[in-house]
């Protein structure tokens, strides 16, 4: 497994913001005591230009939050903070993203993870939201399709619904989103009636679920209607925005999961992409907000991946 992780992700520093500096520390210091760091491919990787990320954001939106990042502007929308070194760390874990893309798609590995941040999956194409800057499976998926793999699955279980990557690929009939999430809830979409338009009418599938949902229900509900979305689909990639605030303890989402069900989701998720896709799965680190349980339920989510053979 190709395992992207760097201590440049501290550059972007949010100050006592729930997505701060210890997020991704804590997650490294786990990588590193669980042998990650030993048992995985850690390749070296540039940052991503703007140009790549004009694969979905619009330039004048780059130059902005660049712009924002110089001036260490700190709050610009309700919830995002940027200060002078989010901008490197940003284009960092796009460049992670896709550099994952080309080298599986070479058949180098089959899977990955991306440890980075910020998140990206709330990113509009030309605004920030919910903590993110740039959609970085959004880049992904649209990298993915310019080196050869043209359907892409994108499979969010973040505690939030997903929604820029939900209007990133909203008439795509070849990027199909899925997206499971506490409702309602932030940023206030994803409904089941929201799947679509024109060519990519049934292409977005959301299942929203209530905050006491039994940690068995959210998985289930899960698997069965990712597993027929994908027969529908039948990807190339599969991309996971994966967000591990659906812990019981995490302090900003919360719903009832447990670090063990990461582990059992991970099992299931290179199952589908060793049935659908050859193995080809990249997982990004989206949310996850508890200090402890978050690495926790990273290191269940890793076991699960890598336990599934060729």
């Amino acid at each position: 497994m190709l395992l992207y992780a760097s201590d440049w992700f501290e550059k972007h520093d949010t100050g006592s913001h729930p997505e701060c500096i210890a997020r991704i520390q804590n997650v490294n210091r786990m990588l590193d005591e669980k042998g990650w760091f030993r048992s995985c491919t850690r390749p070296s990787w540039m940052a991503a230009t703007m140009e790549r990320c004009q694969l979905n954001h619009t330039a004048s939106y780059l130059e902005q939050i660049h712009e924002w990042c110089v001036e260490n502007a700190g709050r610009i929308e309700a919830d995002t903070v940027v200060s002078t070194g989010s901008w490197d760390a940003t284009m960092l874990g796009v460049g992670a993203a896709c550099d994952a893309v080309e080298r599986i798609a070479r058949g180098e590995e089959r899977n990955a993870f991306c440890a980075i941040r910020p998140p990206g999956h709330h990113a509009l194409i030309d605004a920030p939201m919910g903590f993110c800057l740039i959609n970085h499976v959004a880049v992904a998926a649209r990298r993915a399709q310019a080196v050869g793999l043209q359907r892409v699955l994108i499979v969010d279980w973040d505690v939030h619904h997903g929604n820029g990557t939900q209007a990133s690929f909203w008439t795509d009939p070849d990027v199909g989103f899925l997206s499971i999430h506490r409702f309602p809830f932030y940023p206030g979409t994803g409904t089941k009636d929201e799947t679509g338009a024109g060519a990519g009418t049934g292409f977005t599938v959301n299942i929203p679920v209530a905050a006491d949902t039994p940690a068995r229900e959210f998985l289930n509900r899960l698997i069965d209607a990712t597993e027929v979305f994908a027969e529908r689909l039948r990807p190339d990639l599969i991309l996971l925005s994966a967000g591990f605030d659906a812990h019981v303890a995490d302090p900003v989402g919360g719903l009832t999961l447990e670090s063990e069900h990461y582990e059992q989701a991970g099992a299931w998720i290179a199952d589908l992409a060793r049935r659908h896709c050859k193995g080809r799965l990249i997982s990004l680190l989206e949310g996850g907000y508890h200090l402890d349980r978050m690495p926790e339920s990273v290191d269940a989510h890793l076991r699960g991946l890598t336990s599934i053979g060729v």
